[in-house]
């Protein structure tokens, strides 16, 4: 079996076998349960499986170190394999997004220049009409069934690098790029963020010194994989600790909260609309969740009043922070410092710097907005075959923006304040629309909120407040302009309101706030609300 080349002494480094490092140290440990199978795997299972995956990466398919190799499949254990043979055989892996369609994928497979493409039978369909396009894709290999002749099974290629042996690989290195993930695609054309092993490495350490993570800590992973989320959140933090990681294929709330009372789940993470989701199951209020030490949230602003629910039921819900280019868990807080600091996200991570640039080379003073930056050895190393955006996020000195504003307060909390994007400015005031969502989010009523900034002929711009209504609780708009007005100030109060049945999201729970503008200048939508006046 191919296996890495151990370092020792002077040429240790925190090189990309993270898995390795682990199965070394707790062999016999359970590192994985599949909930769909009830397979159990322990570290040393899953680490020969991803040696096994990495010389048929190397061996079989001849893929060179730095060359790419694309994963399209669901949450399984094999995309595991796929993922941790990266730092095992220095290929690095481009996890594709399984909800794109044909045309969005094509593009991201060609400025990769992926030589290989690793499928699931999941996503055979898919397959199918990608071989109808142009493609740099040599080697199509499939992880259940081929759908065309020529097709290879990743299985039998494993399978074969380990009955041929030979010679024993080094570790990708610290800088070595892990994988290309790429970004949404909301506000323009995808971007291939580099992220390198370090990356991983530093992501996974500071998370479980910050956290506090511990070998006997269960995290349920039920978000897709394919994101930065799913594969850094908890999957990567777990493994360095040596705990348990509990895969689901997708998000159902009843499995959800059957496996955290059945595996004794200990850390999870949820994006605000899965954490509604759950509270919202009937099995939330008999399910046994005494195990949990506590709930995160990532994604998106995580509304007050969830909290309280969560409380309510004896349950931590923290505000998370992350970005794929920064590593997704970047603030720290504790349990009582999540209810004492509602809508913080913490203090950095260990290892970690972060700051709040208000503009004009000067300091930020406490609870002054201002960009947030963050400079460290959980930084990637830019965006793929894009110099120009990669120099417009990182400067000369290491700090990456983030596009993102926040504010710092005396006592070194950080709160996000919203995109740098997405403040408007009305009057010749700055307006935050994740201020003005946090004030309604605590309305009975309201169960999600989106607030954007559109043109207005006397007051350059306006706020529209776009609201989901919980059921059975009819409100208007000027009640919703009332309940604001001794909460917020005036010029914040938006001008319309305008009901929804839902809010577009993309997978981890962003509002796609470029659709809700466009719909609303598209179309001629009778306000809800009146106007907020003349009086400013």
């Amino acid at each position: 079996m191919l296996s890495p080349q151990p370092r020792r002494g002077e040429d240790a480094v925190l090189h990309g076998d993270l898995l390795g490092e682990r199965a070394r140290l707790t062999p016999e440990s359970t590192a994985l349960v599949f909930v769909p199978t009830g397979a159990r795997f322990t570290y040393g299972e899953l680490d020969a499986r991803a040696a096994a995956c990495a010389g048929a990466l190397r061996t079989s398919l001849s893929l060179a170190p730095g060359e790419r190799c694309a994963l399209l499949a669901g949450n399984r254990p094999e995309f595991l394999d796929v993922f941790f043979a990266a730092g095992k055989s220095g290929v690095i892996v481009v996890p594709l997004n399984t909800r794109l369609t044909v045309n969005e994928l094509g593009p991201i497979l060609r400025d990769a220049s992926c030589r290989a493409l690793v499928y699931g039978d999941e996503c055979a369909a898919t397959v199918r009409a990608l071989l109808e396009t142009e493609s740099p894709v040599e080697h199509w290999v499939a992880l259940d069934r081929p759908v065309a002749p020529g097709h290879l099974l990743l299985g039998e290629l494993a399978a074969g690098a380990t009955e041929r042996g030979g010679r024993r690989l080094a570790p990708a290195g610290p800088d070595d790029l892990c994988c290309l993930l790429y970004t949404s695609g909301t506000t323009g054309a995808p971007k291939g963020v580099m992220i390198p092993h370090r990356m991983i490495g530093w992501n996974g350490i500071s998370t479980v010194v910050s956290w506090q993570l511990r070998a006997d800590d269960v995290s349920p992973v039920f978000t897709p994989l394919y994101h930065a989320g799913g594969l850094g959140a908890f999957l990567v933090p777990i493994v360095v600790a040596g705990g348990t990681v509990v895969l689901h294929a997708r998000f159902e709330p009843a499995e959800v909260l059957g496996a955290i009372e059945r595996e004794r789940a200990t850390v999870i993470l949820v994006v605000p609309t899965i954490a509604t989701m759950l509270a919202e199951a009937p099995e939330f209020r008999t399910a046994d969740l005494s195990s949990v030490r506590f709930f995160i949230s990532g994604g998106a602003p995580l509304p007050p009043a969830l909290v309280d629910t969560y409380r309510a039921r004896g349950l931590v819900l923290r505000q998370g922070y992350g970005l794929t280019e920064v590593g997704v868990n970047c603030f720290a807080m504790s349990d009582a410092e999540a209810w004492r600091k509602v809508g913080s996200v913490g203090k950095p991570l260990a290892f970690t710097e972060a700051r709040i640039d208000p503009g004009g080379g000067r300091a930020a003073a406490s609870d002054e907005v201002g960009e947030l930056c963050f400079r460290g050895p959980h930084v990637s190393r830019g965006y793929w075959n894009n110099p120009v955006a990669t120099a417009a996020v990182l400067d000369g000195d290491g700090w990456f923006h983030t596009g993102d504003l926040a504010r710092c307060d005396a006592e070194g909390f950080f709160t996000i304040t919203g995109r740098a994007k997405d403040m408007y400015i009305s009057g010749g005031v700055n307006v935050y629309p994740a201020e003005v969502e946090m004030a309604l989010g605590v309305h009975p009523a309201v169960a999600d909120v989106a607030v954007v900034g559109v043109e207005d002929a006397k007051w350059g711009e306006v706020g529209v407040a776009f609201v989901v209504l919980r059921p059975d609780q009819p409100v208007r708009g000027d009640a919703l302009a009332a309940f604001l007005a001794g909460r917020i100030a005036r010029y914040k109060v938006p001008k319309d309101f305008v009901f929804l049945d839902a809010l577009p999201r993309t997978a981890y729970g962003k509002v796609v706030k470029g659709d809700l503008r466009a719909r609303y200048l598209a179309t001629s939508i009778e306000s809800a609300a009146s106007p907020r006046g003349e009086s400013r």
